[in-house]
C-alpha cells in the first residue's frame, strides 16, 4: 500500500485509509507503533515495551506460582 506524506500545520503526516485502520484493528486516537527492523520501518498496534514486561510478569507468575497461590489467599 503506497502512503503520501502531506502537511499538516507546521508538521507531516501520513493519511491512514480506513482499510488500513481496521486491518491493524485501529481508530481515530488510538496509538500506533514504529518500529525499526532490519528491512525498515514496521507500523504496528503492537507495543514492544508492554510486551516485554508482560513477557517478565508470565515468567514469574510461572516460576513463583505457589508463592502467588499462598499470598492470594
Amino acid at each position: 500500500m503506497k502512503l503520501k506524506i502531506t502537511a499538516i500545520g507546521n508538521s507531516a503526516g501520513v493519511i491512514l485509509p480506513k482499510e488500513l485502520l481496521a486491518k491493524l484493528r485501529l481508530d481515530k486516537g488510538d496509538e500506533l507503533y514504529a518500529v525499526e527492523t532490519v528491512d525498515g520501518i514496521r507500523l504496528t498496534s503492537y507495543d514492544p515495551v508492554f510486551a516485554a514486561q508482560m513477557e517478565v510478569a508470565e515468567k514469574i507468575m510461572r516460576e513463583d506460582r505457589d508463592l502467588l497461590r499462598r499470598l492470594a489467599e
